[in-house]
């Protein structure tokens, strides 16, 4: 009874439901205790401060931790599910990574300015916050969506890795490039990295190995079911999450979404599909378009927040905590077209 309940989390067709759900009570707990205050610490912040014995563990701040349990529920299943040796093979496939880098750091950065500068022009902290979004490749749900989708796991493991050491030295650059004079600490990045990549990989590649060697590969097959659904539960939390934080907002100030929610939803719509088409034009497979696909488009919003709030105004800050609200709900979305597109346009590809 238990398991069959589960099954219905697996269903596809279903999850659209659970995800407007997820948004409503998100929204309703937000609007409830009225917590979308512009002064927003950034989860490694408040992880910080909890080791360090001086966070104030209010009804805000422990929602704001809910973001990264939430993103940890996520990618943990996602790294259990790859094996050593796939790493060492995506690792050599210079046609999807130099495809990547292209998309991540010729294109996508100076796509986000462009709408920021038709939409946005007026609005100089929406226009500001909107850029910063559009500056650094995802490193950790674009993992996610590459699993949901059926995708190539380690060869998105494998990007991500790859993003996350060329943001370290061109963030710094793209930003004083397309916003001035700005300043910020680059290590933040490198705290991402661990917090949202390392610490599931480890995690996952340990349950795998260790799960593996003491009970047999059929009873990780077994376990790979309960680890699909804490991935979808993640998810649907993480959403929860993200949509209290600035519940009440949504509510009393609908226009800012949507002006940020026009030119975001456009960014991830074209670069997702026209990165998915290149893939396909060059001769990839599904599950590496989808894995290129997605770690071309999805943007790292941790990243966004940490320089919004360093080096900007509460209102730019607030800008880019919208950006995840939006971004999240769209990517569900290509994942539903890639699935839909790739009997027709994959058939016969190994």
């Amino acid at each position: 009874m238990f398991k069959k309940a589960l099954e219905k989390l697996h269903n596809f067709r279903l999850l659209p439901v659970f995800v407007i759900v997820s948004m409503v009570i998100g929204i309703a707990i937000g609007k409830w205790y009225g917590i979308s205050n512009f002064a927003l610490t950034p989860p490694i912040d408040a992880i910080k401060a909890v080791f360090h014995g001086t966070y104030e563990f209010t009804v805000p701040n422990v929602i704001v931790l809910g973001v990264v349990i939430g993103l940890f529920m996520m990618m943990y299943p996602a790294m259990a599910n790859i094996k050593f040796e796939d790493l060492g093979k995506a690792a050599k496939s210079p046609k999807q990574l130099l495809i990547v880098a292209f998309f991540n750091y010729a294109v996508a950065p100076f796509f986000m300015l462009l709408l920021a500068k038709i939409f946005l022009g007026g609005e100089k902290d929406l226009y500001t916050g909107l850029v910063l979004y559009g500056l650094a490749p995802c490193i950790a749900m674009v993992i996610v969506f590459t699993y949901l989708s059926a995708g190539n796991g380690p060869l998105a493991i494998i990007l991500v890795a790859l993003n996350s050491i060329i943001q370290m030295l061109l963030i710094p650059v793209y930003a004083k490039f397309l916003l001035g004079d700005v300043h910020f600490d680059v290590w933040v990045v490198g705290e991402s990295v661990l917090l949202y990549l390392g610490i599931p990989l480890i995690a996952g590649m340990l349950t795998r190995f260790l799960g593996v060697k003491r009970f047999g590969e059929e009873w990780f097959h077994n376990l790979k079911f309960y680890l699909d659904t804490l991935s979808i539960v993640g998810l649907l939390f993480t959403l929860i999450v993200m949509f209290a934080l600035k519940g009440d907002l949504i509510l009393e100030k609908p226009f800012l979404i949507v002006q940020m929610a026009i030119p975001m939803t456009l960014f991830f719509w074209i670069m997702f599909v026209v990165v998915y088409l290149t893939g396909w034009k060059f001769g990839l497979n599904y599950k590496d378009a989808v894995a290129v696909g997605f770690n071309a488009t999805g943007r790292d919003f941790e990243i966004a927040i940490a320089i919004a709030i360093t080096a900007f105004n509460p209102t730019v800050a607030l800008a880019t905590v919208i950006g995840p609200l939006i971004e999240v709900p769209v990517m569900l979305a290509l994942v539903w077209f890639a699935k839909k597109t790739e009997y027709k346009l994959f058939q016969g590809r190994a």
